[in-house]
């Protein structure tokens, strides 16, 4: 047990599988361990190296094993199936796979999230399931009310009406028992306007007592959601050479499938968050909306839509706006619009 020095340890719910090798390559442990017994495991060992992918958990388990003084290294899960042996599929060869994708030089790793940036970011992920909550209930009540010929004009004003006539109990348009099926989508809908609106209170909060949050939303067109979302994040702006590498690792860059010296680019990679990029290209539709009223807002925007369809031009501009929030955080700096 004294000569491991990699561990690959496979994450799960109870049972979690673990593979020990030594300076050469020689497998040294190879055991099941259950949840409890984790930290005693690692308490005991020589501090050696340890990979993990990165899964749910995975940030909770690197801080924790670290903390016990052993090195811990989390890796995408897609890079860390290439070293999966013979073709199979088992906690002990996944387990191996990450013993041995660790070592790779050319491996890349994700941070360690510290328990604010997942706080900070969890924050997020509650109120985009809440507004897609909200969006099916309000979709359907319209679908309902539809059926009985009341008909609600697009965007908020129309919902308003169509909530009036659920709530009013004189419109003979929608009967008694219809009423009594949708007012209980009516309540969660004003429930999760609600709470919304206090998951926003909270975000904002947090973002004023931030200073990298602040700094970003000095860049035109982001506000506190985007700019705390992207501070949490990022962490430290170091791990990425420079902004075009942040913005590939959104996957806000073209795919490619070339050879033989021709390139063929494709659609956006679209790795990375997911949410994140989400934001970035919402941010971007609405700068265009706004250009396309006004082509001061963003010249350089207005320019590429003279050339690029709006999603290409979107898609664009949400790089740019990833690569200037790198600059911002590496250089600790406010936006200056000369330099952007």
């Amino acid at each position: 047990m004294n000569q491991v020095s990699t561990i690959g340890l496979d994450l799960a719910k109870t049972v979690f599988q673990v593979h020990g090798v030594d300076d050469a390559g020689n497998v040294v442990v190879r055991r099941q361990l259950r949840r409890g017994e984790v930290l005693k495991f690692f308490r005991k060992l020589p501090h050696c190296l340890v990979g993990m992918e990165a899964c749910a958990s995975a940030h909770y388990w690197g801080r924790e094993i670290a903390a016990l003084g052993h090195e811990v290294r989390l890796m995408p899960p897609p890079r860390v199936k290439a070293y999966v042996k013979w073709g199979k599929k088992n906690d002990a060869a996944d387990a191996a796979a990450i013993a041995e994708a660790v070592t790779r030089p050319s491996m890349r790793f994700v941070p360690i999230k510290a328990v604010e940036q997942q706080s900070v970011l969890m924050l997020h992920r509650s109120r985009k399931l809440l507004v897609e909550q909200r969006t099916r209930l309000a979709n359907a009540l319209r679908a309902h009310l539809a059926e009985f010929g009341v008909i609600s004009a697009v965007g908020e004003a129309g919902f308003a009406a169509a909530l009036a006539v659920v709530d009013n109990a004189e419109d003979r348009r929608l009967p008694a028992l219809a009423r009594h099926a949708l007012a209980p989508l009516a309540a969660q809908w004003r429930a999760a306007t609600e709470q919304i609106d206090a998951l926003d209170r909270r975000i904002v909060d947090w973002h004023k007592g931030d200073a990298d949050s602040r700094r970003l939303a000095t860049i035109p067109h982001i506000g506190p959601l985007i700019a705390s979302t992207l501070a949490a994040t990022i962490g430290d702006p170091a791990r990425f050479t420079n902004g075009r590498n942040f913005a590939a690792w959104l996957g806000l860059v073209p795919s490619q499938n070339s050879t033989g010296g021709k390139q063929c680019l494709g659609g956006i990679t679209k790795a990375g968050d997911r949410y994140v990029r989400q934001l970035l290209v919402l941010a971007a539709f609405g700068t265009i909306r706004r250009v396309r009223k006004d082509a001061g807002v963003c010249p350089w925007l207005a320019a590429l839509l003279k050339t690029k369809a709006p999603k290409e031009a979107a898609i664009a501009y949400a790089n740019k706006l990833a690569r200037i929030a790198w600059a911002i955080l590496a250089k600790q700096t406010d936006y200056q619009a000369a330099a952007a």
